[in-house]
């Protein structure tokens, strides 16, 4: 093997015989250089967007949040309320209620969910940072917080003492409606507060206190229809899973944080696998300069490999003198393509070269799983590609 490693590194770095071999080849280097840039940024530009959209639901979303089996409601009792706060890694945790709800402001009306939330809401969620405007008043009943398109669509702002925004919530029932009124359970709220997080769930929730919640759901105090939950770095998720079922009895499913954003997550994988499958394209095109470049050269080393022919050297000596030049080729070009792209991306993360509004720069996260997906993709497509040129080499073009 020593024989056809010198040999493919002499002929590596010499020149051919005419200046169009030496070109093809700088093309062909360089091809493999922009395919293995191209694939390491926008596989590290898609782990930033992903990264970015975790940021967004570590903020809004609970770590476990807990739903009943049957129905959209559960009682919570004092004995499980105690258990949960004795449960290792659980550090807090809130009573949730949320339903669908009709927001009425000068006759402007819109469909959100109501989401009654307890005192303990703001250990579990950083609710502080969720507010854009005003504040999140946890002891007022009738003060809400919703979302800043919600506030646009109404034409809302805070603490509008004057003009309430009003909640309708159906009355569940069976029999004939004579009175549309009677139809609904209905509250006069002030807007202490105003969120802002993404479009959808700037358009989606409504938060409020959970004892207004239950009052328009005329539900016990006990009833939920979820418990949110904050837990330790140290916590064993599947640990406190486990518990969390023996408590409820079974009489419950629990979700994560990546679990309540599952859609959301498979669009980012397709997107991810779709980018990746057209990235290794442009991978695939250079390697197929790699393999004329290298056919041309070759020929061009005919009268050289007949001398080595002669002089001893067998035909599969000949042909690992190619394939470990186009090895060579393939990894020299990886190295300095994905070596450019972390200098782009680190960059990118400084300066913000690329941005997506005034002051949010493209995300972008350097993962040396994405670094080592590139060498392997690119090492798996070089062996293919020199393999193909390498077995070109028939015994009558050297004998």
């Amino acid at each position: 093997m020593k024989f056809p490693l010198y040999i493919a590194k002499r002929y590596l770095f010499s020149k051919g015989s005419t200046n169009a071999i030496n070109i093809i080849t700088g093309i062909a280097l360089l091809g493999i250089i922009v395919g293995a840039l191209i694939l390491t940024v926008v596989l590290s530009a898609f782990s930033g967007l992903k990264a970015l959209h975790l940021q967004y639901t570590s903020i809004a979303d609970p770590q476990l949040k807990v739903f009943p089996i049957k129905g959209n409601f559960f009682t919570l009792t004092e004995a499980q309320k105690s258990k949960i706060t004795t449960i290792d890694g659980v550090l807090s945790y809130a009573e949730v209620l949320e339903n669908q709800v009709f927001l009425n402001y000068k006759n402007k009306k819109q469909y959100a969910t109501i989401k009654g939330v307890d005192k303990h809401y703001q250990s579990v969620i950083a609710t502080d940072s969720l507010i854009a405007y005003g504040n999140w008043d946890f002891n007022n009943v009738h003060a809400v917080v919703i979302g800043s398109q919600i506030s646009n669509t109404l034409s809302l702002g805070i603490n509008n003492t004057i003009n309430p925004l009003e909640l309708y919530m159906p009355k569940a029932g069976k029999g004939q409606i004579t009175n549309p009124l009677d139809a609904f359970r209905s509250q006069n709220t002030i807007v202490s507060g105003i969120y802002q997080l993404t479009n959808e769930m700037d358009h989606k929730y409504v938060f409020a206190h959970i004892n207004l919640a239950r009052k328009l759901l005329n539900l016990s105090k006990n009833q939920v229809s979820n418990i949110e939950l904050k837990l330790s770095p140290k916590a064993k998720e599947q640990q406190v899973r486990k518990t969390l079922m023996s408590i409820f009895n079974n009489e419950i499913y629990i979700k994560n944080r990546i679990q309540l954003n599952e859609a959301t997550y498979k669009m980012l994988k397709s997107e991810n696998l779709m980018a990746y499958s057209v990235s290794t394209l442009v991978l695939v095109v250079a390697l197929f300069n790699l393999i004329g470049a290298m056919i041309m050269m070759i020929i061009d080393k005919k009268k050289n490999l007949q001398t080595l022919f002669k002089m001893g050297a067998t035909l599969t000596n000949i042909r690992s003198i190619f394939f470990l030049q186009g090895m060579l080729m393939t990894f020299i070009g990886g190295i300095i393509g994905v070596g450019l792209a972390l200098l782009v991306l680190v960059l990118q993360q400084k300066f913000g070269l690329l941005m997506i509004t005034y002051d949010l720069p493209y995300p972008v996260q350097i993962n040396l799983i994405n670094v080592a997906l590139v060498i392997i993709t690119l090492l798996i497509l070089g062996i293919i590609a020199s393999l193909i040129a390498s077995q070109s080499i028939k015994k009558k073009l050297v004998f």
